[in-house]
């Protein structure tokens, strides 16, 4: 048997054997709510979120090969209407290519993973943030599904790779993410499937309104910290694909890294209960 967070962050079972979660909202009527179809639902609710109200955000380092491809999926499922912020350190020619497809550059010296996405995160005015990778390894398709289910009361929609298998990740790579999330499952109390997935869409506040402290494990950080403070959080399986160009994490350096992060953020969220 597998699992999948339920709204309310606890484990429900799902058999293996049937399709996986889905996580669009429903109207009144039971058909699913696309963000394609605008603000207005069934019932004539005219609060809910487009791609108008989306942005899109990631770190870029060095990504030249990937990063065309990357915006011009987003620019082809959302019609251009997302807003897309790289928060960048690249000596290459990747924020001339982001510039040139539309997105907004943020130049810094690089510091490392969380210190850009943490710039990138908290950058936009838009109400709901997904923050994905450069390396076109997530799928902007599912971009409308994520806004979907936010409209559908969630604060934070986080990508499960392993769901499907995640076959087009290195196998060490795909123990050590199985093993984070075994680790942080034990601490929490709360049982989560990839704690460092890099797609994850965030209502606005919930981003401004936690205090951010790791580098290379701000993507546990940021599932982690959210659920133990009782936020609704789903995973939603997400197929990954192979990386275009050279990955920059040392697996056993930031691999080490990553479990301090999430051994430090859950006792740290623990003592917050007391």
């Amino acid at each position: 048997m597998s699992e999948s967070l339920s709204a309310n962050g606890s484990a429900d079972e799902v058999d293996e054997t049937e399709t996986a979660p889905d996580i669009d909202a429903a109207t009144a009527d039971g058909e699913p709510v696309t963000a394609e179809r605008g603000a207005a639902t069934a019932d004539g609710d005219a609060d809910r979120y487009t791609f108008d109200d989306l942005s899109v955000v990631m770190g870029t380092y060095n990504e030249e090969e990937a990063i065309g491809t990357v915006l011009d999926d987003i620019e082809r499922v959302t019609n251009g209407r997302a807003e897309v912020v790289c928060v960048d350190g690249s000596s290459d020619r990747t924020p001339e290519i982001a510039r040139e497809r539309g997105a907004t550059v943020i130049e810094q010296e690089p510091q490392g993973y969380g210190v850009a996405v943490r710039e990138a995160v908290l950058t936009p005015d838009r109400p709901v943030v997904v923050t994905t990778d450069c390396d076109d390894t997530y799928p902007m398709d599912r971009l409308p599904d994520f806004l979907d289910a936010v409209n559908d009361g969630a604060d934070v929609v986080s990508g499960d790779r392993l769901y499907h298998g995640a076959e087009s990740m290195p196998a060490f790579n795909r123990f050590g993410n199985q093993a984070f999330a075994a680790l942080a499952s034990l601490l929490m109390g709360e049982r989560v499937h990839d704690t460092t997935t890099g797609m994850r869409a965030y209502r606005r506040e919930v981003v401004q309104d936690i205090g951010w402290t790791e580098n290379t494990g701000l993507s546990a950080e940021l599932l982690i910290r959210p659920l133990m403070r009782g936020y609704d959080v789903r995973e939603a399986p997400i197929e990954y694909a192979e990386r275009l160009g050279e990955t920059k994490l040392d697996p056993i350096e930031g691999g080490a890294a990553i479990a301090k992060s999430i051994v430090t953020v859950c006792l740290e969220e623990q003592l917050r209960r007391f």
